[in-house]
């Protein structure tokens, strides 16, 4: 079986980058399938791969200068921008063409519609990464009324060519999976860990971790104030961000301005980050949404108790509230800063809370996960 992945490019340390490529190691690797990745606009002599990709999974480039409108003005920045939307898909159709593949996966955020679009004999499958609820929005962006317009219409006929095209379109929870029940067929398959289980009553300091892009979606903000909070009532304890982004300086000028610079840390992202999961006591999560929380289920996995805001979609599909952490209403900060505090004093619900969070996400685990993937493209295959 010939399978054909399309990104914009693997040099980004993400969520969608870093599964991606375990998922086609995986499949290259472990189900003997002949794997393609067609990046569009990452150059591999210049941006290297974020995570490691098989020499089993062939990688093709195509090298479209994306980024060249930016060197010219209006109004021949747009005209430079369609000859490079022309370029692109002429070429990533001739790409796919000569590949002739079975199954055709375009990434929700990135070019969907062009992907499910192009004429050939394959199925095609787009794969979610963020909750369509936020996919291109406006959300965080200082927009002008003009702009806000157009990127509603944009969206509107960029989903609906999604609808109509895609032969499966896969989200990661059943609550993003609602919003496209307009669509021909719709899947849940979640992401997946590949981390191995912490084990029971390892040493732990008195650490808070949190883990993501440093950009307003992830909400630091939001866990910079709450910990002015609860921290100064834990002198004690500390909250360790790791985490790069736009948003860094302002991030850092936050914790400044609050004076926490003693208990509040931003470091940098880290290819160990299991060994700073695993000595810390508590995850917290205060994203404004999520598409899955692939660090939700990390923490799990390492057995850390989590407080998270019930935010769409991700973390009420991973916490089993109550039981291996506390989930809270979205935006709520006052009980947040209650749960988080209930769990930092209380050594013995760690613990409970830990030991259950493991076994919870078992279900996540990669061959159990990969196993859908591999049904779903089989049963695709065998129809008409």
């Amino acid at each position: 079986m010939k399978i054909v992945y399309v990104i914009d490019s693997l040099a980004s340390r993400g969520g969608a980058e870093r599964i991606l490529s375990e998922k086609m190691n995986y499949l290259a690797l472990h189900d003997g399938y002949e794997v393609y990745v067609i990046t569009c606009y990452q150059n591999p002599s210049r941006e290297t791969n974020a995570y490691p990709l098989s020499e089993k999974v062939h990688q093709i480039d195509l090298n479209i200068p994306y980024y060249s409108q930016y060197h010219y003005r209006y109004p021949v920045r747009l005209w430079k921008k369609w000859q490079i939307y022309r370029s692109f898909i002429s070429q990533l159709t001739a790409t796919v063409q000569s590949i002739d593949p079975d199954i055709l996966t375009g990434l929700g955020y990135f070019q969907a519609d062009v992907v499910t679009g192009i004429r050939c004999r394959a199925k095609k499958i787009v794969e979610l990464h963020e909750a369509r609820l936020f996919t291109m929005s406006d959300h965080g962006l200082n927009r002008s009324l003009f702009s806000r317009l157009f990127m509603r219409l944009f969206r509107w006929s960029y989903f609906r060519a999604v609808e109509r095209q895609a032969d499966v379109v896969v989200s990661l929870t059943k609550g993003d999976a609602y919003q496209w029940r307009k669509a021909r067929r719709v899947e849940v398959i979640p992401n997946f860990t590949m981390m191995p289980v912490a084990e029971d009553d390892m040493p732990r300091e008195k650490r808070v971790i949190a883990v993501g892009r440093l950009e307003w979606q992830k909400g630091f903000d939001r866990l910079i104030d709450l910990w002015a909070v609860v921290g100064k009532h834990y002198p004690d304890w500390r909250l360790d961000i790791f985490g790069s982004g736009t948003l860094q300086n302002a991030l850092q000028q936050q914790i400044m301005s609050l004076g926490l610079e003693n208990q509040v840390s931003i470091n940098s992202f880290t290819e160990h980050i299991r060994e700073e999961y695993l000595k810390s006591s508590v995850f917290v999560l205060t994203s404004r949404f999520e598409g899955f929380s692939l660090v939700l289920l990390e923490a799990a996995q390492s057995g850390l108790p989590s407080v998270a805001f019930d935010c769409p979609f991700g973390p009420s599909d991973l916490i089993e509230d109550g039981q291996t952490g506390f989930l809270v209403p979205d935006g709520d900060t006052k009980v947040f800063a209650e749960r988080l505090e209930t769990l930092l004093v209380d050594k013995s619900m760690r613990q409970r809370f830990s030991q259950r969070a493991v076994r919870y996400v078992q279900k996540f685990q990669v061959q159990a996960v990969m196993q859908q993937w591999k049904t779903l493209f089989e049963t695709l295959c065998q129809t008409a």
